[in-house]
């Protein structure tokens, strides 16, 4: 109740202090006719609020860029500040890709919920997270606990739509050996919602831009025992750029690859930035009856201008610019409203597990997942404990410590018949359609001592 009271009152106060001096400034938060205090569930291949369909229309979230440290929304004047221009651009869903699980959050779930706007979020950190150059060692109790308190932490709001488990860790046809440890988080997460959760929340994995790989992973993730597969799947998607089509972007062919795709999919990052301004007219095929039967949406990278100028919004100056992509993107989503089923499907079964092809080899069978670290079935019976933020590292916490990282180790969970080798876009697209990622210092170390491996004439 008091932090109720506390809320309005801040609320109240935001909506009567003058117009901020920035450009096309926003106001305070109005409540939306819609509020995202209804839980979105699945049926079949898309998602659902009550009885009506839900379409993701969202941007990523994370001041300072995708591998940035800060947390959004653990900042009640950046959540003042950002979420009336979320409003105004129109969209119902925001992804964050890192948190402090030992913050509190309340201000900013509780506005983003009057808002109308849900969050998908990534529950791995920079220091918690697979390592796509030793995922064994990376995959360790110190990790589980990071992501299970991260959902305890998120759990309790009706506006958290779902988690990613990891985000990318298969970047190239070389890591596709990675699988197996992203399948065994989203298991792991699973089982922790069912004994810790009192409503099921979605789990998925969000797949890098990378033709050959993309479609298998997700079959891959979809496949096997129900326990065990993704309850979502999502992809970032940079192949429509400036006034592309249907066909020319490749849309058409991604869409009939996953079109008897059991669980829903959507786009967890698009928005090419080969032609500026960005004319976002991939929007109207997204929400159009060709893809809505597939696709449930997506969301927009970026929210803030960033180095790899991506942004709809400057906030260098520490107020809001917007851009000329905030006022396209705005208009683009204000024209696009699907309604109704549009075709979705119930019934479908689980996806055949994929076999071995030269984009995509060195994956297990459906059922052979590496066992839970000591320590995680306790976890699950009992509950994470104390979220500790970023206190921990698990990368350091394993048998195999990435930073004293070998050859060897490196080669166990890529492939003895494979050369290590830093992230390579498909030859199929350029690299530049995508923003380029920032590595994390275990990612860094590995790749340094892969480029030194080679470099001596080591094959890892």
């Amino acid at each position: 109740m008091l932090f109720n009271a506390l809320f309005s009152a801040g609320v109240a106060l935001a909506a009567s202090s003058s117009a901020a001096v920035a450009t096309g400034a926003a106001t305070a938060v109005t409540a939306a006719a819609a509020q995202a205090t209804v839980p979105i569930t699945i049926k079949g291949n898309a998602f659902f609020r009550g009885n009506d369909r839900f379409y993701i229309k969202g941007i990523a979230y994370q001041p300072g860029g995708s591998s940035g440290t800060q947390d959004p929304l653990a900042s009640q004047s950046t959540c003042d500040r950002d979420i009336p221009y979320f409003q105004q651009l129109g969209i119902n869903t925001i992804r964050v890709y890192q948190v402090d699980n030992s913050a509190n959050h309340d201000y900013c779930m509780q506005l983003l919920q009057k808002a109308g706007i849900y969050l998908v979020l990534d529950v791995s950190t920079a220091k918690n997270s697979l390592n796509r150059f030793d995922a064994a060692s990376s995959y360790n109790a110190v990790f589980l606990q990071h992501i299970f308190a991260t959902v305890d932490t998120f759990k309790g709001y009706p506006n958290t739509l779902g988690f990613f488990s990891s985000n990318e860790v298969v970047n190239d046809n070389l890591t596709t050996a990675t699988s197996p440890w992203i399948k065994a988080t989203i298991r792991d997460l699973k089982q922790y919602i069912a004994a810790q959760s009192s409503r099921f929340i979605p789990v998925g994995y969000s797949a890098a831009d990378i033709i050959g790989s993309r479609v298998p992973l997700g079959e891959y993730l979809n496949c096997g025992a129900n326990n065990t597969r993704a309850d979502m799947y999502a992809i970032n998607v940079y192949e429509w750029c400036g006034d592309a089509t249907y066909q020319s972007s490749g849309y058409d062919t991604l869409t009939a690859a996953l079109s008897n795709y059991s669980i829903p999919i959507f786009f967890s990052e698009f928005g090419c930035n080969q032609v500026t301004p960005r004319p976002f007219t991939e929007i109207n095929a997204l929400y159009g009856s060709q893809m809505t039967p597939v696709f449930s949406g997506g969301l927009v990278y970026e929210y803030t201008q960033e180095p790899s100028n991506y942004g709809v919004v400057d906030v260098s100056s520490g107020s809001v610019q917007k851009l000329t992509d905030f006022n396209t993107l705005q208009k683009q989503f204000a024209a696009n409203n699907p309604s109704g089923s549009n075709g979705y499907k119930t019934g479908l079964p689980a996806s055949v597990c994929p076999g071995n092809s030269s984009d995509f080899s060195g994956v297990w069978a459906e059922d052979v997942l590496p066992a839970q670290p000591a320590g995680a079935a306790a976890y699950i019976k009992n509950g994470a404990g104390q979220p500790l933020g970023d206190s921990t590292n698990s990368q350091q916490a394993g048998a195999n410590a990435v930073p004293a990282v070998s050859p060897s180790a490196v080669s166990r969970s890529i492939s003895s018949s494979r050369t290590s080798a830093t992230a390579s876009a498909s030859s199929s697209r350029s690299a530049a359609a995508g923003p380029v990622r920032e590595l994390g210092l275990s990612s860094l170390v590995a790749v340094i001592v892969s480029s030194v491996a080679l470099a001596v004439g080591l094959t890892l």
